[in-house]
């Protein structure tokens, strides 16, 4: 049996091929968009992509399912399960769709993928025991998707976090109860787990950095195992929901188009140089021009508009924070950066790049600065009441300690709460050390917020200045 994870570390998101060698099968699973990496990846080793699975509608990146499927002729496994409105298409041409009921197996070659219905982070959501041979009753491991993680489990508030349906994470929460019930009854500790998502995931908590684990690990030392052991339903259900992250605006676009609505790119999207004149057409058409450089450049010197987005791991997820699929983008990047942005760019769905251009200087557009001010600058400004406050760290931090007297908007869905910042008065922006900052106010500058300055720092260097913070819990 062939076997190989893909993983991509910006996103933290892990898919899997798997392959018989006796056949040339192979099975692809929770691919991601930019699919010629399977494509090469399966050509070297003699093997051919002849189904792609997903284990649930992923909320965090686009799945590159349907692409997969279409570029390869495979066809496309996805569970029968879900509420009517908010489980998967059966009919997504030019894709042929074929949905799997708990125990319903893919077959490559030697190689069986048995479904397992596990609900809990989502209502339809599968895991995949792989089987290596036949004759094998028992998996060799588990493709668990966002239900068992390294030292964690799915979070079960999607639903409501992101769309809003009321009573969703608290059904949740007791489906994934039953769920681990369910699996750790039926399946043996040697089964190793290989998750969809690693750290830095905000599809959970606190998942853990290495790549898989086993049942038999989980089981044992796991933070739920204990509650799962005692069948303490009400205790399990209250920890699994205490401190998840928040759930960035754009995770709603992403259950929309992942059901099977995702548009097939054929190739990616290969941005021309723009001269001056054509950037400034561009920009007064709608487009957005995306600084890709460190921060500390973009403040002391950007063009005009521009919004901050440092070419770092996490481009993907900040670039799906502040733009929409509707909005032309033009990079400010460096040239051999190019391609790698694009990807970035298309594996959450923003796949509108209208262009680049390769410095500050060739945009050909008036600059400006984002001022900066230091923490003891802010707390004068504070206790003068001098301007609105806004911290765009997540909830879970706010509430371990904040500023007083501040708003709480996470980077991650400002975009959707512009209308509840105040134009008229000064805004002085920060997160923690002043990464999220920096973008946040510069989507707020692009948004025609005038007066907006930048703590420099963040809350850990006012609160090591001894400056008031208090907690919300």
């Amino acid at each position: 049996m062939f076997f190989r994870q893909i993983y991509d570390e910006g996103l933290a998101h892990a898919s899997y091929v798997i392959g018989c060698d006796q056949t040339g099968e192979a099975l692809v699973v929770d691919p991601r968009r930019d699919v010629d990496i399977y494509k090469a990846l399966t050509s070297e080793h003699q093997l051919r992509v002849t189904a792609v699975a997903e284990t649930h509608i992923h909320a965090d990146y686009l799945s590159g399912g349907r692409e997969l499927a279409a570029a390869s002729g495979a066809a496309l496994y996805v569970s029968a399960y879900g509420d009517e409105g908010e489980r998967y298409l059966l009919d997504q041409p030019p894709v042929r769709v074929k949905p799997l009921r708990d125990g319903e197996e893919i077959k490559i070659g030697a190689v069986r993928a048995r479904a397992l219905h596990t609900p809990g982070h989502t209502p339809e959501h599968l895991c995949f025991a792989i089987h290596e041979t036949p004759q094998a009753k028992e998996p060799m491991m588990l493709l668990s998707g966002d239900f068992i993680f390294v030292g964690d489990l799915g979070r079960p508030d999607l639903l409501e976090a992101a769309l809003g349906k009321s009573g969703a994470a608290d059904s949740g929460a007791r489906a994934m109860f039953a769920s681990l019930r369910k699996v750790l009854g039926a399946l043996p500790d040697f089964v190793s787990v290989w998750p969809a998502h690693g750290a830095g995931s905000a599809c959970g908590k606190a998942l853990g950095a290495v790549p898989a684990t086993t049942l038999g690990y989980e089981r044992r030392f796991s933070w739920w195992s204990s509650f799962v052991g005692r069948d303490d339903e009400p205790g399990f259900v209250r920890a699994l929901r205490e401190g998840q992250p928040d759930a960035p605006s754009y995770f709603a676009r992403m259950k929309h188009d992942n059901r099977g609505f995702t548009p097939i790119l054929g190739s990616l999207p290969d941005p021309p140089l723009l001269e001056p004149a054509a950037l400034r057409t561009a920009i007064r058409s709608g487009a957005v021009l995306v600084d890709t450089r460190p921060r500390e450049e973009f403040c002391a010197s950007h063009p005009l508009g521009a919004l901050s987005l440092p070419d770092r791991l996490n481009f993907s997820t900040r670039a799906a924070w502040f733009l929409t699929p509707d909005t032309p983008i033009i990079l400010l990047a460096k040239p051999e950066r190019l391609a790698e942005l694009v990807r970035r760019l298309v594996r959450v769905g923003l796949d509108r790049i209208a262009g680049y251009v390769p410095t500050v200087a060739a945009t050909g557009l008036a600059l400006e600065t984002l001022d900066q001010v230091s923490a003891d600058e802010a707390q004068r400004r504070w206790s003068a009441h001098a301007a609105v406050f806004l911290d765009v760290r997540q909830r879970s931090e706010f509430a371990d300690a904040h500023i007083p007297d501040t708003t709480n908007v996470s980077a991650g869905r400002l975009a959707a709460s512009l209308a509840a910042i105040p134009k008229g008065r000064p805004i002085v922006v920060f997160c923690a050390g002043g990464d999220r900052s920096v973008s946040a106010a510069s989507a707020l500058r692009a948004a025609g917020f005038s007066d907006v300055a930048n703590m420099d720092g963040g809350f850990g260097e006012w609160r090591d200045r001894g400056f008031p913070a208090e907690r919300s819990r």
